[in-house]
């Protein structure tokens, strides 16, 4: 049987959003695909509920970001207790990207998790600071204090400046 024609479109629509928000929330692209198709899968076991929901694209998002802080305590719970086992302390990591993607990925990861959820949800969804803090269930000054931090500490770490600041819509920024 084939799914619903608005399911598969929701899909379409969303799958992209989704594996770049998680890629750039988590600073893994596979895993950010991994945890889209997790996402989208619950939502395509609950389509009824979710096709009549106000936002489901947000409900999607609000389920792949869960999915992903729960794999981090899962996984940094896992290496708490290897190293206890093996006490080793060395960690390796490979990152294929381009070495921009990875000091970008890196400087997001070291921003505290709301200010790095601020700035994906703002900038890289495009949501307005109304709609990033309902997501969020902060106030619309508390999403600004957020991002107004997270740039500027960005700057600092990149030492790059950015062509937009906490105020700017997503529309205007040059595209």
């Amino acid at each position: 049987m084939a799914p619903p024609d608005d399911l598969v479109a929701f899909c379409q629509r969303e799958h992209a959003r989704l594996v770049g928000a998680v890629t750039l929330y988590c600073g893994d692209r596979a895993l950010g695909e991994e945890i889209a198709q997790e996402s989208l899968a619950a939502a395509c076991e609950r389509w009824e509920k979710v096709r009549t929901m106000d936002a489901p694209g947000a409900w999607v998002h609000r389920v792949a970001i869960n999915a992903t802080n729960s794999r981090f305590r899962r996984l940094g719970a896992e290496r708490r207790a290897r190293r206890r086992l093996e006490g080793r302390h060395d960690d390796v990591v490979t990152d294929p990207d381009s070495a921009d993607a990875v000091a970008i990925r890196q400087s997001l990861a070291a921003l505290p998790a709301r200010q790095r959820q601020a700035l994906v949800l703002r900038f890289y969804l495009g949501l307005s600071v109304a709609e990033t803090a309902r997501w969020m269930d902060s106030s619309e000054a508390a999403v600004k204090a957020l991002t107004q931090r997270a740039i500027a500490r960005l700057r600092g770490l990149l030492d790059i400046d950015f062509p937009f600041d906490d105020t700017m819509e997503v529309d205007d920024v040059a595209h």
